[in-house]
């Protein structure tokens, strides 16, 4: 693949398979260049965040992104969308979305581009359409209107309510219906729980602990929690740090964050709702996404695993509309993360735990590496700074199912990934 310009835009030309093809070079989704990703046989993935097109046909194939990309007879530069079919007259099947993140903003696209033609309803108790929520740990200043996923004019446009301010108090899954707290209940045909986590907060004994290691230090309390205004930190060494920002660890994600979820006869763990194959739950016609699930990862031998990943959580609700239309269909999407760190991006592809050993290639001094997660002799995970598309290439050749085995990954070169991920060899 290569990069050229035709009238100050970037088109990206592939050659796979012996056809040619002319694609936007722009990934949808934050608009890395594809010329400086992975391609393999016939898609190219993002080296920013792990999003995959089809080269010939623009097609997104695998998530953060959520648009597709211009493909080229004649010039066109606008992102695009699958097509999508709307609301038949007539057809009365209820599919019932309750949160409104990215799981359930691809499921009801999902359902409308595999022409589901029923009703959609996404339910949500916040004030906003589906927005990037990877973006508020990232940028400082956002507007809430610059980081909508959809316009409103786009639900109305494909038959997709969104009830905004509305929170599930019940589900009675005999009667298959819906109750929310302004009394009004609703029916569902089927319905996807997505509705997140949400901040724990601290308990006393947090609070007093750190108040304990913080000096000359304001305290305020309010109905809706603590405030501390920090002027310095004393360290166990005795050492005195100035500061005007405090970050506070205060232990185990599972107690940190609980699941959005008080209601329905569903398996319940401490954390997350255990889902049986193809994202369903134990109950008949009730799905589950997001950040509340524990599902089977394939790429980890089905192991059970909570994933708070933005990208898995829209692999997710594909994955649920595709099932809930009788289309047979496992998850098996590699999971894709990303941070940035004193201005700095970290990529991580796989799943780590358990990990036994680190092939480092790189330096970390010189703020560019890659690290492979190794274990019984496979690499599991990678994690990449300025190692681009190292990370992307390794999420490549996960996603094939193809085992990187120690003695690759402690080869001098990187020529093992590029070779091996794409279906040439």
């Amino acid at each position: 693949m290569m990069e050229v310009e035709v009238g100050h835009h970037g088109v990206l030309l592939t050659r796979s398979g012996g056809k040619y093809s002319a694609i936007g070079n722009q990934c949808t989704h934050y608009g890395a260049p594809l010329s400086k990703g992975f391609i393999s046989g016939n898609r190219v993935r993002c080296p920013w965040h792990g999003s995959c097109f089809n080269v010939h046909t623009g097609d997104l194939e695998e998530y953060p992104g959520i648009d597709c990309l211009p493909c080229h007879k004649t010039l066109r530069q606008e992102k695009r969308i699958k097509r999508m079919g709307t609301a038949v007259p007539g057809v009365t099947h209820t599919v019932l979305l309750l949160g409104g993140g990215a799981a359930s903003l691809i499921c009801a696209e999902t359902l409308r581009q595999e022409n589901f033609g029923g009703r959609i309803i996404m339910v949500t108790r916040e004030d906003l359409l589906p927005y990037d929520k990877t973006r508020l740990s990232k940028v400082m200043n956002v507007e809430s209107d610059s980081i909508l996923m959809r316009r409103m004019e786009f639900f109305h446009q494909y038959d997709i309510e969104v009830w905004l301010r509305k929170e599930a108090l019940s589900v009675d899954t005999d009667k298959k219906t819906v109750t929310f707290d302004d009394g009004s209940v609703q029916s569902y045909d089927q319905v996807l729980i997505s509705t997140g986590c949400r901040y724990r907060q601290p308990h006393n004994t947090v609070l007093s602990s750190v108040m304990k290691k913080i000096t000359n230090t304001e305290f305020f309390l309010s109905r809706s929690g603590f405030f501390l205004k920090v002027k310095e930190v004393v360290l166990k060494s005795g050492k005195v740090i100035p500061a005007e920002v405090l970050i506070v660890g205060i232990g185990n994600p599972t107690r940190t964050f609980s699941p959005n979820l008080c209601f329905g006869p569903l398996i319940i763990s401490s954390l997350c709702v255990s889902l049986l194959q193809y994202m369903r739950t134990n109950v008949p016609d009730v799905f589950c996404g997001g950040d509340l699930a524990m599902f089977p990862l394939a790429m980890a031998k089905n192991k059970m695993v909570n994933i708070g990943h933005w990208q898995m959580a829209q692999a997710q609700g594909r994955i649920v509309a595709l099932n809930m239309l009788n289309k047979t269909t496992e998850l098996n999407s590699v999971p894709f993360y990303w941070t940035v760190l004193v201005g700095k991006t970290i990529r991580y592809t796989g799943y780590g735990e358990g990990y036994t050993e680190l092939v480092i290639k790189g330096k970390f001094e010189d703020r560019k590496f890659l690290a492979l997660y190794i274990k019984d002799d496979e690499v599991i995970a990678a994690a990449g700074l300025n190692f681009d598309p190292a990370v992307s290439a390794v999420a490549e050749r996960l996603a094939t199912g193809k085992v990187i085995t120690k003695k690759e990954a402690q080869y001098t070169g990187l020529a093992w990934i590029w070779c091996q991920a794409g279906t040439a060899g």
